[in-house]
């Protein structure tokens, strides 16, 4: 079975999200679909697309999958990366499809049938006040969420620490934290994605203030950079003393990445991102490798429907799994971008999908109908941060 095509399919989810699919089309009929988002990059993508495109085509699908690999020292980082892992994905759901079996049946022993999810409300929440935090948080819990996450301290730059209206916009994060944890109830976890907000002294206060509510975790609560990494294992040892787990590392790509995590005990948890760190591959060596190190692992994934899918197939070879993450829907595009079925949340949690492949299909329709615009600056992470 050989490559004769890869379609570049990008769709306009709101003013906030892009999309990125990668299908790949072969000489029997056969296609796959891989994912690629990375906001405010989709005109790299797609040159990083072409210049690796006239080396795939005419390949076999074993003959292709050693030049998807990815590097964390690679020139064209993380958008390159990008795309070499949306093209590992979309060659093993062919694989699986050939085969009829699901991809998780390719990658190793089955290690669970279902996963417990955390609802991300980042991108869906309007109202991001106390009492609009607490609000959501109360309407996840009624959904049958046992575990939510929010972003609540907007506005907070680590370069700008200690400054009047930063300060202001950590302690208001603080109450939005508590007021959804009061609101949520005792039985549901509390995440708290913090972007690479804080500096050390800044980090330990909001480790301090949380406390008493004992948050599920914190997440990149600070810089990742090599040159932070001792102040980041400081970080990690005074949230374990405090009886917090510190999570982080979506950006961190292949195995090869993630051995530093391992040997300075950076993390607790991490989480690689499927559609970054190389793919299902990759995915199977992190767990392997960290596991080992006794760090567990939860994959990032805040974007579109198949990157759920891929992820599901992933955690459920995963020994070292800890939670799911579930992006809640921006808009109705999230259920039309998909033809297939999305699992069902029963008691907080998802079941494995067993569909040939990673079991999904893209209506192109809606992807006609919603083509892929610019973002405007202000949705697009400042640079400083991370």
């Amino acid at each position: 079975m050989k490559i004769v095509k890869i379609e570049p399919l990008f769709v306009n989810v709101s003013e906030k999200s892009n999309w990125t699919f990668f299908r790949i089309v072969t000489d029997e009929g056969l296609t796959g679909l891989g994912e690629a988002t990375l906001q405010g990059w989709e005109a790299v993508q797609l040159a990083c697309l072409e210049r690796i495109l006239p080396q795939l085509t005419g390949k076999t699908l074993d003959e292709a999958m050693p030049m998807l690999a990815v590097y964390p020292h690679a020139f064209g980082g993380l958008a390159a990366n990008s795309v070499l892992s949306a093209l590992e994905l979309a060659v093993m759901d062919i694989k699986g499809q050939a085969a009829n079996k699901p991809v998780h049946a390719l990658l190793g022993k089955q290690q669970r049938t279902k996963v417990r999810v955390y609802a991300n409300v980042n991108r869906c929440i309007t109202d991001r006040s106390v009492k609009g935090y607490a609000d959501t948080a109360r309407e996840m819990a009624a959904q049958g969420f046992t575990a939510i996450k929010i972003s609540p301290f907007d506005g907070v730059m680590p370069d700008e620490m200690p400054d009047p209206k930063n300060n202001k916009a950590i302690e208001n994060g603080i109450a939005c934290t508590y007021a959804a944890h009061e609101a949520a109830g005792p039985d549901v976890d509390i995440l708290l994605d913090c972007h690479w907000r804080f500096t050390e002294e800044g980090g330990k206060h909001v480790i301090r203030e949380l406390a008493p509510m004992k948050p599920f975790w914190l997440e990149c609560l600070v810089s990742e950079s090599p040159e932070g990494q001792p102040a980041l294992t400081r970080v990690r040892e005074y949230a374990n003393e405090h009886g917090i787990r510190l999570a982080g590392a979506e950006r961190q790509v292949a195995a090869q990445g993630f051995q530093r995590y391992v040997d300075n005990k950076l993390l607790n948890v991490v989480m690689p991102d499927i559609k970054y760190a190389g793919g299902y591959t990759e995915i199977v060596k992190i767990c392997k490798l960290t596991g080992a190190g006794g760090i567990e692992y939860s994959p990032h994934n805040p974007t579109s429907p198949l990157c759920t899918l891929a992820s599901l197939h992933a955690s459920a070879v995963a020994e070292n799994f800890l939670i799911f993450e579930h992006q809640l829907a921006e808009n109705e595009r999230y259920d039309e971008v998909i033809i297939g079925d999305t699992p069902p949340l029963v008691d907080g949690c998802y079941e494995i999908p067993n569909a040939p492949g990673t079991g999904m299909k893209l209506n192109d329709e809606i992807v006609r109908k919603h083509p892929w615009r610019t973002l405007a600056p202000g949705m697009i992470r400042d640079p400083k941060l991370g």
